[in-house]
């Protein structure tokens, strides 16, 4: 009776001590959004930037677009094996390489966008910081979302620490394409390009540049891009110090203490056999290119191909606001009906755009945007919900390893930088095959063609094909709820184990 009296206070003050304040959501949350700033700038422009304001090839964007993308992807797994060697310090294991690469990143994302003098060297030029800043942002991404773990012990605390972080990651993706917009929108805009040409228009017109070569780093083209880089710039400061201020990171909460760490190479063999992080990994690594295809060929498309030149940042300010307000949407109905139920928010995106790139519209456009917003919600918040219970599930299996978390959140970035590297590149590819020409004010049927296929066609099919995966993925809402019990009386056995050969010691003595 007395062990029992003794046991009942214990548990409240148990889960206080899991449960996080709204403060620490918060920073952590706005920790993370300074990538998503830099991110979403680059997904949405840097390809109209290399194409009209570097005036460089296609087929040069498309590798500078493909190789960016490819670096950061292999450092991936290498940022994972070096973190998960690293050893515990005063302000945490994942917080020193937060702390570190931040101030090369903003030095290699401001120069991602600076116009230099010389014409022949520009392609090596994006391609040598366009790979730093994707390697840089890796380096803070892995430890970053492996944080989610050294929180809390409580899935719904992480869960809701999740949403948090896709809310802010939202907004700060709508701030990074709203900043980014309106700051650079004159440099794409040319009085002499009509949206509706003369009748009598002649192919002179397709072939009018729709502004002079910018080679001069200082003309208004180039002034406005650096701008909006040093803005964001700021931004990532400005996070970093929140985050620094506001998050603490636990010692591996999850760890036994007479746990091993699992070296990389085994612990990525273990990673990829098993079944629910190989589907969940195939299902969103083929969703997360369909929205970055979709991202990086929307201005273009709203640009060239739907007469949409003058409303294009508007339609991306609507595609994010629509996803930052559904975020606490989404999160309320996977909590209330499961997380595979809610992956089917992911399709209704499809539809719409189909229609838009078949009948170009002005407020058909904005529908569309409104409802891909809230698809790409669903497609954002869904797998960093579900990784955890991955985690949990693995963790559950293998109980005496530690160190496996930023193996898995590694490898998980790896594969969707890899497929959305390729996708991009393929992308850029056909723009080169069907003769785009950079700077013109319109260009021929083959590329508009073209950029409605990778607008509406592609993402569509890539989408249906991840949602087929995802029906086969095994961790239901009732196996979560298992695994969460079999993971405290695992804990709960251990402590016990651990006070009885403490007493024991402290007997002898």
């Amino acid at each position: 009776m007395a062990g029992a009296a003794k046991d009942t206070p214990e548990r409240p003050a148990e889960e206080e001590e899991h449960r996080l304040s709204i403060c620490g959501k918060l920073c952590y949350a706005i920790g993370g959004a300074p990538n998503q700033v830099a991110g979403s700038a680059a997904a949405f422009f840097l390809q109209i930037y290399l194409l009209d304001i570097a005036h460089i090839t296609p087929f040069h964007a498309s590798l500078v677009l493909f190789v960016g993308k490819a670096s950061g992807a292999v450092t991936d797994p290498v940022a994972g094996f070096f973190i998960s060697k690293s050893r515990w310090t005063k302000v945490g294991r994942l917080m020193p390489w937060m702390l570190a690469c931040t101030p090369f990143t903003v030095v290699s994302y401001f120069f991602m966008w600076y116009l230099p003098p010389f014409v022949s060297g520009r392609v090596a030029w994006y391609l040598t910081f366009y790979c730093l800043f994707q390697a840089l942002t890796t380096l803070f991404q892995v430890p970053y979302s492996a944080l989610t773990m050294f929180l809390s012990t409580d899935q719904k605390e992480r869960d809701s620490a999740t949403a948090y972080r896709m809310t802010m990651e939202v907004l700060g993706t709508l701030i990074g394409a709203a900043l980014q917009g309106q700051i650079v929108a004159s440099a794409h805009l040319s009085h002499h390009c009509t949206v509706n040409p003369p009748v009598n228009t002649t192919d002179t017109w397709h072939d009018t540049p729709s502004f002079p070569d910018p080679s001069d780093p200082l003309s208004h083209q180039a002034k406005v891009y650096m701008i909006a880089a040093g803005v964001i710039g700021g931004v990532y400061l400005l996070g970093i110090v929140i985050l620094f201020l506001g998050v603490k990171e636990k010692d591996d909460p999850y760890a036994l203490n007479s746990d091993r760490a699992i070296p990389f190479c085994k612990g990525l063999g273990l990673t990829m056999k098993h079944g629910p992080y190989v589907k969940l990994t195939a299902s969103f690594l083929l969703i997360s290119t369909a929205v970055q295809l979709e991202q990086s060929n929307f201005v273009l498309f709203c640009t060239h191909a739907a007469d949409l030149r003058n409303h294009f940042q508007y339609l991306v300010v609507t595609i994010l606001v629509s996803a930052a307000v559904s975020i606490p949407f989404w999160q309320k109905f996977l909590q209330r009906f499961g997380k595979k139920c809610a992956a089917c928010g992911i399709s209704w995106m499809i539809p719409f755009a189909v229609m838009l790139v078949t009948i170009p519209n002005l407020i058909l456009a904005y529908l569309v945007a409104f409802v891909s917003g809230l698809s790409i919600a669903a497609s954002l918040l869904l797998p960093w919900s579900m990784l955890p219970d991955v985690v949990d599930n693995f963790r559950l299996q293998n109980p005496h390893g530690k160190g496996h978390e930023t193996i898995f959140y590694s490898s998980y970035v790896f594969f969707t930088k890899m497929s959305a590297g390729i996708g991009l590149g393929i992308s850029a590819a056909g723009l080169e095959f069907t003769g785009y020409k950079p700077g013109m004010c319109r260009q021929s049927n083959d590329v508009i063609l073209t950029l409605k296929i990778l607008t509406g066609v592609v993402p569509a099919i890539l989408i249906l094909v991840g949602l087929f995966i995802l029906l086969f993925y095994p961790i239901t809402e009732e196996s979560r709820k298992e695994t969460k019990l079999a993971l405290e009386v695992l804990r709960r056995s251990h402590q016990s184990t651990e006070n009885l050969d403490d007493h024991k010691e402290d007997t002898s003595v």
